[in-house]
């Protein structure tokens, strides 16, 4: 059976020279030598000032929203994966949705104004997909309402936008480091920061608000990565330019095949692309089943990525209707898409597909 994705495995005798540096210390967490190594090695890796590894992608936004001490509205995309909307309402604070781009699915700039009131006190978009947002607009209204940004940026692991990471825009990105992510530590995420003093508050918010032996300086949570999460990210990055390398090569023909057949997700020209995921979007629900059908006949399971539509939620108050995101979470797939699928398997996912829509339209 073919999945929508796989996680993968670095090489094994690599992975256990770590685990092996891992016994003869004897440190498996609280900030270990492989943490404060891995962090500085994504730093330099991806070319931004601070770094600071968690235990999931969740916790990182959970984490950014206490550091920034945000309140109130928070105004974000309800077309992402659920914990983008959960970790808001777990923390007291309400989701305002503003609807996205039908074209690059990302939280369209346009709409964010309209829904700013004297409650809201940040922007939470997502680089959906690994696209990246139109970084520079959202700033614009952020600056000009007094609102702090927090990208989940959890697709966007090595997205440049305009000569630097994409990371380094907002007060705080965060990214996930789960198994199927381009790149991963099992389990995992990370926080960046620019500001110093906000980087201190973070490192003692990850450990129970502790700032020293002798002082518990804030309300804290336990949100700390350990030493054998970190062997496997350290492995990972070390096998990065092939793992994009073979991404590459199967998202283009994935485009090469089905550019002029279905709808593909709109690109931020000033944006470089991860090829993490590969998304198209069908003429309805109707025909989206019926490619959706057709692949698991052949065992091939994509999934749709994102449903439901987060304005949907039963948690959600005050009730929201997007009408973008919930007509795209209609009619999208996510095709299998990740460094050892074959091109032929790829291939016969294109013929499938379009031997599906041929059939639909004789």
């Amino acid at each position: 059976m073919i999945h929508v994705t796989k996680t993968y495995l670095p090489n094994k005798d690599k992975y256990h020279q770590y685990i092996d540096e891992i016994f003869e210390s004897g440190w498996v967490t609280n900030h270990g030598k492989m943490v404060q190594r891995l962090e500085k090695r994504l730093a330099t890796y991806l070319n931004v000032k601070n770094i600071v590894l968690v235990a999931n992608g969740t916790v990182a936004l959970e984490t950014a929203y206490r550091a920034l001490e945000i309140k109130g509205h928070v105004i974000t995309t309800p077309f992402s994966f659920v914990a983008t909307t959960s970790s808001l309402v777990t923390n007291g604070l309400t989701p305002i949705f503003a609807d996205i781009n039908p074209s690059t699915l990302n939280i369209n700039p346009k709409t964010i104004e309209a829904t700013i009131t004297k409650d809201t006190t940040a922007i939470v978009p997502v680089h959906i997909f690994g696209n990246g947002c139109e970084v520079e607009e959202i700033q614009h209204i952020a600056n000009k309402n007094r609102l702090k940004v927090i990208y989940d940026a959890s697709h966007a692991f090595d997205v440049q936008y305009k000569e630097q990471n994409i990371l380094n825009y907002g007060d705080i990105s965060t990214l996930s480091f789960h198994a199927t992510k381009l790149f991963h530590t099992i389990e995992g995420g990370a926080l960046i920061v620019n500001d110093e003093t906000l980087l201190r508050k973070i490192r003692y918010l990850i450990n129970f608000g502790i700032q020293n032996e002798e002082s518990i300086v804030a309300l804290g949570t336990n949100a700390k990565m350990n030493e054998f999460e970190v062997a496997m990210g350290l492995c990972v990055l070390d096998e990065m330019e092939q793992i994009k390398a073979q991404r590459k090569s199967l998202y283009r023909i994935y485009e090469k095949g089905l550019n002029k057949i279905v709808q593909l997700q709109t690109t931020n020209k000033n944006a470089s692309p991860n090829y993490s995921y590969f998304p198209i979007i069908l003429k309805d629900h109707k025909q989206m089943i019926n490619v959706k059908n057709a692949l698991n006949n052949v065992d091939i399971f994509p999934r749709r990525y994102f449903f439901p539509s987060l304005d949907s939620l039963n948690y959600i108050k005050p009730e929201q209707f997007m009408p973008i995101s919930r007509d795209i979470c209609s009619r999208i797939l996510c095709l299998p898409l990740y460094p050892d699928l074959s091109k032929s398997n790829v291939d016969l996912i294109i013929k499938t597909i379009i031997k599906t829509l041929q059939n639909e339209s004789n």
